[in-house]
């Protein structure tokens, strides 16, 4: 299988032909490292901060509501507790963080995997580099076009680029998002159709992962 991709100007016009790396976006898509990996990140951004009241933090007294014996009615000993209404909750959530990690090698398998994915499907394309005199949503959406890119799009930049133009005018395109080489996360390239990057994050992202 050829990894030769067509490098172009933001424009479309194709420029010159690179050769991915095999090691980095020619491997056998994990499936199982793939998923962990997106779930872990899933996990990572709840807020966990669900909230119920046990029956000792519930508002009210404990007076014994009636007496034990001679009623006719069950045994209570207080109104907090779980039967009443506006008593406390039985084992409610609490406050916690759904935060884990998985080992490090998984997750760069798991990278290498969605960037093989993509590359395998052809969804993967390069440019030279972006370059915007000014934050400009209209001339965003026009490089979108030259592209040929329209679904959900992944713009990956190197940081050292003169990326903050083109940040600020994708930034009201619902079908665009920004992110940096060295940041890439399995999860945004789960919600991505195409991968459009810069020629020198292509090279920061294989020199991070070969």
């Amino acid at each position: 299988m050829s990894l030769k991709v067509k490098v172009t100007d933001q424009k479309g016009a194709q420029l010159h032909d690179i050769e991915l790396n095999e090691d980095v976006f020619g491997i056998e898509p994990n499936q199982q490292a793939m998923f962990d990996a997106v779930i872990m990140q899933q996990a990572s951004l709840r807020q966990g901060t669900h909230k119920t009241k046990g029956r000792s933090e519930v508002r009210g007294a404990n007076k014994k509501p009636w007496r034990q014996k001679g009623t006719g009615r069950a045994r209570h000993g207080s109104r907090k507790t779980p039967q009443f209404v506006g008593g406390g909750v039985v084992f409610g959530p609490t406050p916690r963080s759904y935060k884990y990690r998985i080992n490090r090698k998984v997750a760069r398998l798991a990278l290498k995997s969605y960037l093989s994915s993509f590359a395998a499907e052809g969804n993967i394309k390069v440019v030279d580099k972006m370059v915007f005199n000014a934050p400009k949503t209209k001339d965003f959406v026009q490089v979108m076009n030259d592209l040929g890119v329209d679904r959900k799009v992944l713009f990956v930049f190197d940081i050292e680029e003169d990326w903050e133009n083109a940040e600020l005018s994708m930034r009201n395109i619902q079908n665009a998002t920004f992110t940096f080489a060295d940041g890439i996360s399995c999860l945004e390239l789960a919600n991505s159709y195409t991968i459009v990057a810069t020629e020198s994050a292509i090279n920061k992202i294989e020199e991070a992962l070969k």
